[in-house]
């Protein structure tokens, strides 16, 4: 075990969590501060101020509604009422003109290093790729971060979609309205939309990615024929419990994201001063490596929809407005087939990155931290040296191990920001990867 998971381990359990997804949890860190068999009563215990925080429609399915109770030291429309635009240059939500200059092509970076000057987790955001629209609530943008230092008194509100964060160095505390999260390379931690909270930094400087999803809430993918296990387990999901932070007399700013734009407003206290919440409307972190891949027991490999651990819906049956898909460590054993992702183009648009280790499609070019993206019907699949390892090594049970990549799979075209598309870490030569792959056809029959 790394240095790095062992501390972050040992800060996990200082934290405490509720497990499963998709629950109604109920949590307080002050006895009575929950009111019982009521959500909204005339007083609530220790001046506590009673509020919803609605992430659905009201009259939205029973099981697509989801609300939460927050009991509160301040209701959230006394921390900032006046907000003034500021300018974050380096996050986008949607294509500009000047994002077409890069004519259309696979496209692969090496991992952006972290910039001299001071950068947190939101003046970190790099924005690499965006499609949808925020106001039509459809769509998503990955992006990078690249943190050096924790937020201490700002305070981050995103009403345009919720955060799927996902470190790739460096560890976090994700500190919410609801609780708190600890985080490292090998999790996950989803923030909902709107939700308040800040970045900590545990042990060093951070990079990740995260997914800013504009549509339908992430959730648990059906299992189909598969069962009623495996893949994304339930109870691996991990909410926090209610835990406040009351501090006054600060010099902090709340950061709101809507409609594509900053916004900022100066606040003398903390917002995260929720001290009791129940409800379905909550972040929640999940170790990936809990996760039980399913795959090929005799021949053929199947489509990568078999890997996905969160999917967020669209109004079209079937197709995700995103899906998050994992590779992880898993066996392959199948008989008499090419063992790797296959050659093809798809409908679905993939921006891919490298946790860690080594991505068996792609075993040179692509490092840890580097990101990948093959459009809406490019052609893409294993370079050369994987190909011919894939054709000629002798089929026997092998087990792909130390190894953690990851898509954001959209319907949408995903467009690259002017950022991404002139920063040096863009490999000019990615496509280089498949030259070598030669005519072998010569017309006779049998295998070449």
């Amino acid at each position: 075990m790394s240095q790095q998971r062992r501390v972050l381990l040992e800060s996990m359990e200082t934290l405490s969590y509720m497990p499963g997804f998709g629950n109604d949890f109920e949590t307080e860190s002050l006895p009575g501060a929950l009111p019982q068999g009521m959500n909204s009563p005339q007083k609530c215990n220790y001046g506590l101020y009673a509020e919803q925080l609605s992430g659905s429609p009201f009259t939205a399915p029973r099981a697509e509604n989801e609300r939460s109770w927050l009991y509160r030291m301040r209701p959230s429309v006394r921390h900032a009422t006046k907000f003034d635009r500021m300018d974050m240059p380096y996050w986008r939500s949607a294509p500009t003109r000047e994002d077409a200059e890069l004519p259309i092509q696979q496209l692969r970076w090496d991992p952006i290093p972290f910039p001299a000057e001071d950068t947190d987790f939101l003046t970190g955001m790099r924005t690499i790729t965006t499609c949808g629209d925020t106001d039509g609530q459809a769509g998503i943008a990955s992006h990078v971060y690249l943190a050096n230092r924790s937020m201490d008194t700002d305070y981050f509100t995103n009403a345009d979609g919720e955060m799927l964060i996902l470190p790739q160095e460096g560890a976090l505390e994700i500190f919410t309205e609801m609780g708190r999260m600890h985080i490292g390379p090998g999790d996950l931690a989803v923030v909902p939309r709107g939700m308040m909270f800040k970045v900590a930094l545990l042990d060093g400087p951070a990079r990740g990615y995260v997914c800013e999803n504009y549509g339908g809430t992430l959730t648990l993918p059906d299992r189909g024929p598969i069962g009623a296990n495996c893949l994304a387990n339930p109870r691996d999901f991990k909410t926090p419990v209610a835990d406040y932070e009351d501090r006054e007399g600060i010099s902090g700013r709340i950061i709101l994201k809507w409609g594509g734009r900053f916004h900022q407003a100066a606040i003398d206290h903390s917002p995260l001063d929720v001290v009791a919440w129940h409800g379905n409307y909550v972040p929640y972190a999940y170790d990936l490596r809990t996760y039980s891949p399913v795959g090929a027991i005799l021949f053929d490999h199947p489509d990568p929809s078999i890997f996905t651990v969160l999917t967020a819906p669209s109004e079209t049956p079937g197709t995700a407005n995103v899906d998050f898909i994992l590779f992880p460590d898993r066996w392959l054993v199948a008989e008499n087939t090419f063992r790797p992702p296959w050659y093809h183009r798809n409908i679905m648009s993939e921006f891919m990155g490298l946790i860690f280790g080594v991505y068996d499609a792609k075993p040179e070019g692509f490092k840890p931290g580097g990101m990948s993206l093959h459009n809406c019907m490019l052609p893409h699949g294993p370079d050369r040296d994987a190909f011919e390892g894939a054709s000629n090594t002798e089929l026997k049970p092998e087990k792909l191990e130390n190894t953690m990549a990851f898509m954001f799979e959209t319907r949408f075209p995903q467009h690259v920001t002017h950022y991404a598309a002139h920063i040096e870490q863009r490999q000019d030569n990615y496509a280089d990867c498949w030259e070598g792959l030669e005519r072998k056809f010569d017309g006779t029959p049998g295998i070449k």
